[in-house]
């Protein structure tokens, strides 16, 4: 046996050794010689310190809203991205500018008295979720959508989703009118809400559109090719009024929109004129779109505006979400600003879907990568989507993930739950959170880390959550979702088979 005295000693001198590394985050340690050596180990991995403030919404729209955390990694080294590069990139001419729907920015905002409630929006992420994993498996099931004044058409169940969080305003029409739609990698039918309103309209922010103040707008004809593409951009069979076509696309929450199938003239900006551009001129909408004017359909279809403008941009575009729900991204059409630093990993098997697919290989948390199996992820295979808000796992995977989390934030109080998030902390007594680093492997052994914002969710400084969730089957997809992607430069590569990766791609 050892000399106790000893002993003491050295556990003395490595807690001293401990104190001194990471004295930044005022780790308490115990000075007898059962010193928690797990805890220990724990902390010599890499960890975010996050300003608890900085996980508060704002009620101001910033376009310069700088990143309120520090990185510290396994040598004890103190990162900022505040500290090294610009807040913003220049834009080119094919960029948009993004921001989120609910948060200040949005001019709707003004206008709105009450925001969606956490408990609300995570409700129509599960509906969501749910459609999409009705889409993939849909086979030969059908049920008979409601009829509207302009067509009675029949739709698939689940077979399109509902909308996602962020916006971008684009101009239609000759001369044109500024709308400003949500962006959406998991549709691929871009529409608006039109006059005249035969059925319904509801809010929006901008002016309706009204097709007869186009002199370039034109309704599509039944029985032709572009008419007939509608089936597997909506889901639903196109239905006919005279000789024009009709459209109609139901989302996984009962959100829908009915009208006339056409094209007119679509501006990016100034330099960026898309001329013919098809999309949907809605005269029946209802559902959960907020102020929004509609949806613009970024997955891959003939139909989707990445499909539609091959021929300019090469089919490929990048977006980055910013950290707040009170910053700015952007959406890049083209290769225009397309980071040196981005990392590709191939697109996997879409099995007949226009969803993005990935393959995730594994999980790091602080470092260290979880025990799952690969196989744990391939079962039912992986998409990326922007309009998921929290991302998804197997089961098994998120059980391995929350569980690793909670032990390395277990001196943190723990906060209530709040639907399918569980794993929650009570902050308000703190100014500074340490949390855990997570980044995800992805295939061709490409690891991505998460930025800090993209690691909680946050309701109040009292019930701050791992914004993960667990697929309530193994054979549902896993998808990664908007709030790991906030800062990172995400850039798809359709024509190349590719999708990539780059860090600080905007605050």
């Amino acid at each position: 046996m050892g000399n106790p005295i000893a002993s003491s000693s050295k556990s003395l001198h490595l807690c001293s050794l401990v104190l001194a590394s990471l004295i930044l985050f005022s780790l308490v340690c115990d000075g007898d010689a059962g010193v928690d050596r797990k805890l220990i180990a724990a902390e010599s991995h890499d960890f975010h310190s996050i300003k608890v403030s900085s996980l508060m919404p704002d009620s101001v729209c910033s376009s310069q809203v700088c990143l309120n955390y520090l990185v510290v990694d396994a040598k004890d080294k103190v990162h900022s991205p505040c500290n090294h590069r610009s807040l913003h990139p220049t834009l080119s001419s094919s960029s948009l500018k993004v921001v989120h729907r609910h948060g200040p920015c949005h001019k709707s905002t003004q206008t709105i008295k009450e925001s969606p409630s956490a408990s609300q929006i995570l409700a129509h992420d599960e509906s969501r979720v749910h459609s999409i994993n009705s889409r993939t498996a849909f086979d030969s099931a059908k049920d008979t959508f409601r009829s509207s004044k302009a067509a009675s058409i029949p739709t698939k169940s689940g077979s399109s989703l509902g909308a996602g969080n962020y916006i971008v305003t684009v101009g239609l029409g000759s001369p044109k009118k500024d709308l400003s739609l949500i962006f959406d990698t998991g549709s691929d039918l871009t529409w608006t809400q039109c006059e005249p309103c035969v059925g319904s309209c509801y809010n929006q922010a901008d002016p309706i559109f009204n097709p007869s103040l186009s002199t370039a707008y034109a309704n599509v004809s039944c029985h032709t090719p572009y008419c007939n593409q509608l089936s597997s951009a909506t889901g639903n069979s196109p239905g006919c009024r005279g000789t024009t076509c009709i459209y109609a696309i139901q989302y996984g929450d009962q959100s829908f929109s009915i009208g006339y199938f056409a094209k007119d003239t679509l501006t990016l900006s100034p330099t960026d004129v898309i001329n013919n551009f098809y999309f949907g001129c809605g005269e029946n909408n209802q559902g959960l779109f907020g102020q929004t004017a509609g949806l613009i359909g970024l997955a891959r279809d003939k139909l989707s505006i990445v499909s539609q403008t091959s021929m300019k941009y090469g089919q490929v575009f990048s977006y980055c979400l910013p950290s707040r729900s009170s910053g700015n991204g952007y959406l890049t059409f083209g290769k225009s600003g397309v980071s040196k630093n981005v990392q590709f990993i191939p697109f996997g098997n879409s099995k007949g879907t226009t969803f993005y697919s990935i393959d995730i290989l594994g999980i790091y948390v602080g470092g260290r990568k979880l025990p799952i199996s690969p196989t744990v992820f391939s079962t039912a295979g992986s998409i990326i989507d922007s309009g998921t808000v929290i991302t998804r796992l197997p089961p098994a995977a998120y059980t391995t993930l929350r569980d690793t989390f909670r032990k390395l934030m277990s001196s943190y109080p723990t906060g209530k739950p709040i639907s399918i998030l569980d794993t929650c902390y009570d902050f308000s007594k703190y100014k500074t959170a340490r949390v855990p680093t997570i980044s995800f492997l992805f295939s061709g052994n490409k690891k991505i880390d998460i930025a800090a914002s993209g690691i909680l969710y946050t309701v109040s400084s009292s019930q701050t959550c791992l914004a993960f969730a667990p697929n309530s089957d193994p054979s549902d997809l896993a998808i990664f979702g908007n709030v790991q992607q906030k800062t990172l430069q995400v850039v798809y590569d359709v024509a190349g088979g590719k999708l990539g990766f780059g860090p600080q791609g905007c605050a």
